[in-house]
């Protein structure tokens, strides 16, 4: 009989360390609650800042308004590929601060300049502002790349968690809107399908990881209408056809509800064309991707993913 899998030593005292006042999201929180106790997580974890050439702090253009936004720039002198980022939180939680130490770490890992996108949160903001906010910003970066260092034929998206949904949200756009061009998407354990009904689903029960009651708390903040789900901006899985899509890197963790979807994901592009690497991470939960600062393999994984941006940013 297989052995029964196991959390990840580190995952563990870390999940442990988070969760020593009770479970880290109730389905019963509002949003405001949610993002004061995110806030004082990481206020009482702090992490040291990985240091970079220049981070600068902008607002830009978008839809409804302006969207701030940071570009991370690494050394060097050349125009570089970009990467347009868009956090994870379940479009509720998050801002340019919750991702600043992963957007470093790609942009030096990467060599590449990377935008992070604080796009609208819901429920204020629900679906599709976000996706639409995450387009605006991604047209702008295109438009604006030569002023930035970077390369506008040499663009990528990328996001974790609900940000993984948004790229794949933005990759749809783009291609519907001939526009801009994108070399690659990177889909770090992304939302893929609102009536996801699949195994790693159904078994992520715990309720101090992140589970299924905490995927549904954060579609019912972000959807106005449970139809919206149904839609290739919300649950990109659904999109009819998925060909002629930018190659994609699609990571997942073991411990996640989401693991499924991601992968099913990543089989629908394959099976239109698109080139595609995607990694399960064994003994990992939701969430490690970000949490670089205190697990080995968080490191590891944003080093495949830069080298997988680096090689696509490669000139051809």
């Amino acid at each position: 009989m297989p052995a029964k899998p196991t959390l990840d030593p580190q995952m563990k005292i870390l999940l442990d360390t988070f969760n020593a006042a009770g479970p880290m999201f109730l389905r019963a929180e509002t949003p405001e609650q949610a993002r004061a106790k995110m806030q004082a997580l990481m206020e009482a974890n702090p992490i040291p800042v990985e240091e970079i050439y220049r981070a600068e702090n902008r607002r830009i253009p978008g839809v409804a308004g302006e969207i701030p936004v940071r570009i991370y720039t690494p050394e060097g002198n050349a125009q570089m590929g970009v990467l347009v980022y868009y956090h994870g939180g379940g479009w509720v939680l998050g801002d340019l601060e919750s991702h600043d130490r992963v957007c470093r770490a790609l942009a030096n890992k990467g060599g590449c300049v990377t935008v992070s996108v604080d796009y609208r949160l819901a429920p204020e903001h629900v679906f599709p502002a976000a996706a639409e906010d995450c387009y605006a910003a991604t047209k702008w970066v295109a438009e604006n790349a030569a002023s930035l260092g970077a390369d506008p034929a040499r663009l990528a998206v990328g996001g974790d968690s609900a940000g993984g949904n948004l790229a794949a949200a933005v990759t749809l756009l783009a291609r519907e809107r001939q526009g801009p061009r994108l070399r690659h998407q990177l889909l770090v354990y992304p939302n893929t399908d609102y009536l996801s009904d699949t195994a790693s689903m159904r078994e992520a029960v715990d309720p101090l990881l992140f589970n299924r009651w905490s995927v549904n708390w954060y579609w019912s903040n972000y959807l106005a209408d449970t139809r919206d789900g149904l839609s290739p901006l919300a649950s990109p899985l659904r999109a009819g056809d998925l060909a002629a899509l930018p190659e994609a890197t699609v990571l997942t963790a073991e411990f996640d509800p989401l693991r499924d979807q991601g992968e099913q994901y990543a089989r629908r592009l394959r099976e239109a064309g698109v080139p595609v690497e995607a990694r399960c991470y064994e003994g990992m939960a939701h969430g490690f991707f970000a949490m670089g600062g205190v697990l080995s393999t968080a490191r590891e994984s944003i080093a495949y993913a830069a080298g997988r941006l680096a090689r696509a940013f490669e000139l051809t």
